[in-house]
């Protein structure tokens, strides 16, 4: 490979392309929205939230200096992240708070790259992050269903047009940020039902002492306030 076709790629992912029109913006809203209200809808799209949660438990746990055993994702939507490590601590406690609010804060980082016109980035970056993730995936499900995702980045991000390009990749990120809103309603909900009684902010409850409604609230800020901002960046506000 010639120094010139290097540079080309690498102004190809780094560099930064037009930004859409606001109409593009909006109507990438809408179809993420679609995805994320809708019960049917949600069922399926649901996945893509999963691999953000189980993702977000992984990275944190091997920044934390964990040891990442594996991750499941089933076909009910639910996950598992399997980490090794000391059962207490600051590692584990952040590693337990990563899972609901990493789509949130995912969808926030994507938004500050549109923000700044680099769609290809996010699209390239998204494909890395599935690929590092497939590595742990445990469970046939869970390899098919990343596969399946990998495979949608890298499609269109070399058979596409610029403006499918964009298209695809705002309505990817509109949908982590509002798909990333609706997971704690859903616990939330299953916790007044007696539901749910192994849930991420029941073990953060039992690791720091403080009341999994805290917690849950604390997940519900960040989601709302990641929604809000990122909202703003993508709408240009």
């Amino acid at each position: 490979m010639d120094t010139d076709h290097l540079t080309d790629i690498w102004s190809r992912v780094f560099g930064t392309q037009p930004a859409p029109s606001l109409w593009l913006v909006i109507i990438t809203a809408v179809l993420a929205l679609g995805a994320v209200v809708p019960h049917t809808a949600w069922r399926l799209a649901r996945n893509a939230v999963t691999i953000a949660h189980e993702g977000g438990h992984g990275l944190i746990a091997l920044l934390t200096g964990r040891r990442l055993d594996g991750i499941r994702l089933h076909s009910d939507t639910s996950g598992l992240t399997v980490s090794r490590g000391k059962p207490t601590g600051l590692g584990m406690v952040l590693t337990a708070a990563a899972g609901y609010i990493a789509p949130s804060l995912l969808g926030l980082a994507g938004a500050a790259l549109l923000a700044a016109g680099h769609i290809t980035a996010l699209l390239w970056g998204a494909t890395l992050l599935l690929l590092a993730m497939l590595v742990m995936i445990r469970n046939a499900y869970g390899v098919l269903t990343v596969v399946l995702a990998g495979a949608a980045f890298v499609l269109v991000s070399w058979l596409t047009t610029p403006q499918v390009q964009a298209a695809f990749a705002y309505v990817v990120v509109w949908f982590l940020l509002l798909g990333g809103v609706r997971p704690p309603f859903e616990l939330m909900g299953k916790r007044r039902r007696g539901g749910a009684p192994d849930s991420d902010p029941d073990q953060l409850a039992r690791l720091t002492h403080v009341p999994a409604a805290v917690w849950l609230g604390l997940f519900h800020v960040v989601t709302l306030c990641s929604l809000i901002g990122g909202g703003r960046w993508l709408l240009g506000l």
